[in-house]
């Protein structure tokens, strides 16, 4: 923990005030949870084909490939969310198959099936999308399209400022900053007086994030989709509904701003990646006709 507490001096007051309520509930366990989730694995289709890559830091990556009976060239990467798996995609994959897509559906780094040790929000994920496009792209998908759920929305957001791999993204109930969103996370988990939530929260995410660095080398506060839909130029369709109460759609919202390319769909009445199960004709038509 000395490294935690070398990190710590530079953090504001506040953050130190957020520190020392934290102890109540326990530092270390706060911050490992942010890094280190349960991993569920539900049963996939016996269709789907599994395959595997190797991550840049060696890290095996799993995924399922679906494909159509047509020499179709175009593709879709599915990218679910936090604490997902892939065979929660599931629901998408009738409406592609039908419209001769060949479908990637992967698990997270840290989540489902495939290896690594920590959740990263995108800081190492990105890269992972960015080499399953690639993958792709060998099985002869000359047009690659990304499809993302949630945390998965936020990565995808993240590979195309890295490289323009995708044609386009379908990105449901984004984050747009780790941090704020972070703080909000905490805020719904620890109940506190209005007039110390804010504070605390803040302090709790900052050592949080002081930690993942200083003890994995995971520098965290990089993590910004805000950030990279601004440096893009892949078109973005930002779909989010009205009622998400875990990342409320402001975030879609600020994100459509920055975004060069940015389009927005609100959902009236949808919760949190609820938007395909609240209008399923409507997303189905307005994501295949943004991707043609």
């Amino acid at each position: 923990m000395s490294a935690i507490r070398g990190g710590a001096v530079a953090i504001t007051g506040l953050s130190l005030l957020g520190l020392s309520l934290l102890g109540v509930f326990g530092l270390e366990l706060f911050c490992e949870s942010t890094l280190r989730l349960p991993r569920r694995q539900a049963p996939l289709d016996p269709n789907w084909e599994t395959v595997r890559i190797d991550a840049r830091d060696g890290a095996m990556l799993e995924g399922s490939w679906i494909q159509t009976n047509t020499s179709s060239h175009r593709c879709v990467l599915m990218v679910p969310g936090i604490g997902a798996s892939r065979a929660d995609m599931h629901w998408f994959v009738p409406t592609f198959y039908r419209h001769n897509y060949k479908i990637l559906i992967t698990d997270d780094r840290a989540q489902g099936a495939s290896g690594g040790s920590l959740v990263t929000y995108g800081l190492l994920d990105k890269f992972d999308a960015i080499d399953w496009a690639h993958w792709m792209q060998r099985q002869g998908c000359s047009s690659v399209y990304g499809l993302g759920e949630s945390m998965g929305a936020s990565i995808l957001i993240q590979a195309a400022e890295v490289e323009p791999v995708f044609r386009s993204i379908a990105a449901e109930c984004a984050f747009s900053d780790l941090r704020p969103s972070a703080e909000a996370v905490f805020r719904e988990l620890v109940p506190l007086p209005a007039w110390l939530a804010k504070p605390v929260s803040r302090g709790a995410v900052g050592i949080a994030l002081q930690y993942a660095r200083l003890r994995y080398g995971v520098d965290l506060r990089q993590v910004s989709p805000i950030r990279s839909i601004a440096h893009t130029q892949t078109p973005v369709l930002l779909i989010h509904g009205t009622k998400d109460r875990k990342t409320p759609y402001w975030h879609s919202q600020v994100l459509a701003q920055a975004g060069p390319k940015a389009s927005l769909w609100l959902v009236p009445e949808a919760g949190h990646v609820s938007a395909h199960g609240t209008q399923p004709e409507e997303f189905e038509r307005r994501v295949l006709q943004f991707f043609d």
